[in-house]
């Protein structure tokens, strides 16, 4: 306010410059009567004259970058990754050597290295952006899609390489890492135990967007890929428990007995409370959506907004938010796609990749720029034993456990499998965010270091380096495969097949606890979570409709929707719902008794079969009342129909034998064993009968063999005489 302003307002010509000039109360009173402040009043009464007269004026264009300047940041942000990525995506030759997240880092350390360059202050990667806002896209894209059989098939294996794994590796890495301090030309005295041990709970998770990043484009097969990727994704109460536990313990300054009894408990309290508020929030989700058919735009909204109060909540309590966002995901998935409409789920589908790509793609970006804009304490003694120590501990952490593992498991593990596994623990952007919540900065700075130094090892040396491993090696890739109904009939007959074993054996494993979870989804939970018949839809009708909307979408895409019926128009019909009650399948109801005598009918016409088998429960093995009494009646009506086959049979044998014959051909004796096979002349066989009276025992055999076989003569043959053998 002490100071001359002048403020400019540009304009296109019919506009002058206007200036204002601001004189402050103390030059008044103090310069007023000398000479030169004369002048000075003079022309600040002629600038207050022209300011009157343009007083009016509408100001054409005004600049004010401080008003919009961290949207227009964000949005500079975002489309600098999108055109990373599309720039990625287009030079294939790229695309085809280098990791998308190696580029991206790369991208980072240029655009941080241009800002530190001009002299401004380059944004970092603070764990509150990183946590809160980046994070949760990709682990909620991943929980709602994660392949859920073959995930609960290989839970026993990626829990023990989520827990015992991240334990073996936070303890290896920390101790020796104490050791490696304790050298005397290191200059690392002053790092204790306690902060090496938290050091090591920091490297030593993998991380999922990492194994996300890389795995997802050299399109290794679905077993490897969901061993790594499950225990990036487990591991996270593992490394959430480890980190506050030893942060605690070196502030405190010493551990007891009691210590680490609560950090056990504090595990299974992080880690099953983090699953329970993920499943309450994914059980609100599924049953809002139930109420949701009139006002079909809001749907994608739920799905976003309960996982995201999810890992907010679980946050709060310092519970695991990844597993929360998981167990979120994986209960509502199943409900929601049955409620809600197939544009509400391809709106879920398209905007959960849109949202994990772009937070992923801003996470290896910022990982660079945070790298240029330091600061850094480099000490090469703790950085290159780090690295080392790193692969040393996860190679002999897979070699370990797969060890234990393979006698437990029927799908073995292959040598090239371990080294897959071992080789795919990728470091990335939590342990960054993990290491940036420290507070003691003499060693923060150290240890960020070496972690970005661990970080750019894995995602350079090994995410280049596994394509072409994984070709040398010659490991399975991941297939293509279409769904078909005739799949889906096969794998559930296994299914049951397997189960019943189970329960044959006595042996209840995962078949058995599937199945009984099975029917007490089907008997209670679809009840109160699905509207309408969908609720009672079997199952093989429900992915059978399924895919009948996924093959028209791909008509719809590919151009050849001339195929598909003609819509009735083209405008969008989410919200135009009838407000009347719905109209239900025209299902003719029939009564209790009406049911039971039509398939009594059915039974005893249409099963022609003359052996059948007691009716099979895989839960229990019962007797249909009804058919001992069916069988019997057939057995009776199998009887008469003989009894009339034989008497027909003998009445047309001895009408033959009184017709007139001319000279018989006599049959050889070789030739007795065809009859049952060619077709014979009645009269033929009556003249072999009569000529040959020694063969009268075999003619009744091959009488009684036709008589069973043959089910009577034909309208066409009955002119001829002619009988079927």
């Amino acid at each position: 306010p002490n100071s001359e302003s002048c403020e400019r307002f540009l304009s296109d010509g019919c506009f002058c410059l206007m200036p204002v000039v601001r004189v402050s109360l103390a030059e008044e009173t103090t310069g007023g009567d000398q000479p030169g402040n004369k002048t000075t009043l003079r022309n600040d009464s002629h600038h207050q004259t022209n300011s009157t007269a343009h007083k009016k004026a509408f100001p054409v264009l005004s600049f004010n970058y401080d008003h919009v300047r961290k949207p227009f940041e964000i949005s500079l942000w975002i489309l600098l990754a999108l055109l990373m990525k599309l720039g990625f995506h287009i030079i294939p030759t790229v695309s085809n050597v280098v990791p998308e997240s190696c580029l991206l880092i790369f991208v980072g350390l240029l655009v941080g290295g241009f800002i530190k360059a001009i002299g401004e202050e380059a944004p970092i990667l603070d764990s509150k952006l990183f946590f809160l806002y980046l994070l949760p896209p990709i682990i909620l894209d991943a929980g709602y899609f994660l392949p859920i059989r073959a995930f609960t098939e290989n839970m026993g294996t990626i829990l023990v390489f989520a827990v015992v794994g991240t334990l073996w590796n936070a303890f290896f890495i920390g101790g020796t890492m104490y050791g490696v301090c304790q050298i005397r030309g290191a200059e690392l005295a002053s790092v204790d135990l306690l902060s090496c041990l938290l050091f090591g709970s920091i490297i030593s998770a993998v991380d999922p967007v990492a194994v996300l990043a890389v795995f997802e484009e050299i399109h290794i097969n679905e077993l490897l890929h969901i061993l790594v990727f499950g225990e990036s994704l487990l591991n996270d109460a593992v490394t959430v428990v480890l980190y506050h536990l030893f942060e605690e313990f070196s502030h405190a300054g010493t551990v007891t007995v009691v210590d680490a009894l609560l950090g056990v408990v504090c595990f299974f309290v992080v880690s099953l409370g983090g699953i329970l508020v993920g499943a309450i929030y994914g059980l609100l989700g599924a049953f809002t959506s139930r109420f949701t058919s009139h006002t079909r735009v809001i749907e994608p909204l739920f799905v976003f907004l309960y996982s995201y109060m999810a890992y907010l909540s679980a946050e709060v309590f310092h519970l695991s938010g990844i597993m929360s966002l998981i167990a979120c995901g994986v209960m509502m998935r199943p409900y929601v796609e049955a409620n809600i409409s197939h544009k509400s789920y391809t709106t879920v589908k398209y905007f959960l990749k849109m949202w994990s790509s772009v937070s992923e793609t801003l996470i290896f970006i910022f990982l660079g720029v945070s790298t240029v804009a330091g600061p850094h304490a480099w000490n090469w003694t703790f950085v290159i034993s780090t690295v080392i120590l790193c692969l040393v501990s996860r190679v002999l952490g897979v070699l370990g456990l797969t060890y234990i593992i393979n006698k437990f498991r029927i799908v073995k593990l292959t040598p090239k499998d371990q080294f897959i596994v071992a080789y795919g623990g990728l470091r990335g952007a939590i342990a960054f965010s993990l290491g940036f919540l420290l507070t003691n900065s003499k060693m923060k700075y150290m240890f960020l270091t070496a972690i970005i130094t661990v970080i750019f090892f894995t995602v350079y040396v090994q995410g280049m380096t596994i394509r072409p491993l994984v070709e040398l090696l010659a490991v399975k890739r991941k297939k293509e495969n279409k769904g078909s109904i005739n799949e889906e009939i096969h794998t559930q007959f296994l299914d049951h097949l397997l189960t019943g074993i189970e329960c044959i054996c006595g042996h209840y494993g995962h078949h058995h606890w599937k199945d009984k979870l099975n029917r007490f989804n089907k008997t209670y939970v679809k009840k109160w979570l699905i509207a309408g018949e969908r609720s009672t839809e079997p199952q093989l009708i429900s992915f059978y409709n399924k895919m009948e909307m996924k093959q028209a979408m791909m008509l719809v895409e590919s151009g050849n929707a001339a195929k598909l019926p003609t819509i009735v128009s083209s405008v969008s019909m989410q919200n135009i719902q009838p407000r009347g009650p719905a109209r239900r399948r025209a299902i003719p109801s029939i009564s209790k008794s009406r049911e039971e005598e039509i398939r009594k009918i059915l039974r005893g016409n249409l099963q022609k079969t003359r052996q059948r088998l007691r009716s099979y429960s895989r839960h229990d093995l019962f007797i249909d009342p009804f058919e001992d009494n069916v069988s019997e009646v057939r057995f009776r009506r199998q009887r008469v129909e003989m009894e009339r086959r034989v008497s027909f049979f003998n009445r047309g044998c001895d009408s033959v034998c009184e017709c007139p014959t001319v000279q018989p051909n006599p049959i050889p004796p070789d030739a007795v064993s065809l009859l049952s096979e060619s077709p014979q002349r009645p009269n033929q066989s009556g003249a072999q009968r009569a000529k040959v009276p020694d063969e009268q025992e075999e003619q009744d055999q091959l009488k009684l063999s036709r008589c069973l076989s043959d089910p009577g003569p034909n309208k066409e043959e009955e002119g001829d005489g002619s009988f079927r053998s």
